[in-house]
């Protein structure tokens, strides 16, 4: 049963929305496109697995994708996927890597080597065994019984070849797996962890906390890439184009390059303000950011959207939060 539905991460639609918005030639524009084609590439990693989630029993597994948990005064640790059973726990780490993998556990790293090249990422089985020790620390701080707990690599691309310094590492076949094998080892756990340790009513209160106490990453985007508001592009995106050229005719949207016309094309935009710099706005700043000079037009695009407000009138504020709703990325 999917306790926790996966969601597309909220830095990943950020990236999208910077990537919409900054000029072709900025300096920093390739570094953008290469954290985000990482996530990409991590989120549809995480996508792929579904099919061999789909094999476990649902009254047995509760699921919960991307959970991220506090576990000190300022620090979070973050898991891809959580298998809760009323027996023990799974974490699942995936990995949407290509080419050849080496785990090196003289050294504690993780080698690639991909057309003709090797490089070197920190070490995912240390990461796990991170993660677990933070998961058990957090079920002891909030009184939950003491489970058993089984940290997983998952390799999401079958055609990946595995590897391990030294060779045939007991930790490397114990915590490594390519997706296609994973029901075989919660098969495994299965026969080696038999007996409950939550009853129902544990269980449940333990879903409801996982829930209760998930806190997302939400980064400021702009300050990661040190980056401010007026290096962004203004004006609305022709949804047709992709041109920042659309003008406001007789109620509509009207692109300058396309003559495409959109009744809506404002929200996106107002989206992408909420993504990059503020879940507030007002009737200036929406002006400046759409590039529109008329306050009525303003002040109408605004009560349609039917948003919450703050303030008196001429000091009014707009909550654009209710937008900031989830989309594939399509960059």
């Amino acid at each position: 049963m999917i306790k926790k539905e996966r969601e597309i991460p909220i830095k990943l639609r950020k990236l999208e929305a910077l990537l919409r918005r900054l000029p072709v030639n900025h300096p920093r524009r390739s570094k953008i496109e290469e954290e985000y084609a990482k996530i990409r590439a991590g989120f549809r990693g995480e996508k792929s697995i579904d099919y061999y989630l789909n094999s476990l029993d649902e009254k047995r597994f509760f699921i919960f994708h991307d959970v991220r948990l506090q576990h000190s005064n300022n620090e979070y640790f973050q898991m891809d996927i959580l298998l809760l059973t009323s027996s023990y726990i799974v974490i699942l780490e995936i990995k949407n890597m290509n080419g050849t993998l080496c785990f090196d556990q003289k050294f504690h790293q993780l080698i690639r080597a991909l057309n003709g090249r090797e490089e070197a990422f920190p070490d995912p089985i240390t990461q796990v065994k991170r993660q677990k020790n933070h998961l058990h620390q957090w079920l002891v701080s909030n009184h939950i019984p003491s489970l058993p707990i089984y940290p997983l690599i998952v390799i999401s691309n079958p055609a990946t070849l595995i590897k391990s310094i030294p060779a045939y590492s007991d930790e490397v076949t114990r915590k490594v797996i390519h997706a296609s094998h994973l029901h075989s080892k919660i098969e495994h756990i299965n026969l080696r962890v038999k007996d409950d340790v939550l009853s129902t009513r544990e269980i449940n209160k333990l879903s409801r906390l996982l829930l209760k106490l998930h806190s997302p990453h939400n980064p400021d985007i702009l300050s990661h890439f040190q980056l401010e508001d007026k290096d962004l592009l203004r004006g609305i995106l022709c949804p047709n184009c992709k041109n920042l050229e659309m003008h406001r005719v007789n109620g509509s949207w009207i692109c300058s390059s396309c003559k495409i016309s959109s009744k809506n094309a404002h929200v996106a935009a107002l989206d992408d303000y909420s993504l990059l710099i503020s879940a507030i706005i007002t009737n200036q700043e929406l002006r400046k950011f759409l590039k529109i000079s008329s306050v009525s037009t303003a002040v109408y695009l605004l009560k349609q959207l039917k948003l919450e407000t703050i303030g008196s009138y001429r000091h009014r504020k707009y909550h654009l939060l209710p937008l900031n709703k989830t989309k594939t990325p399509h960059h």
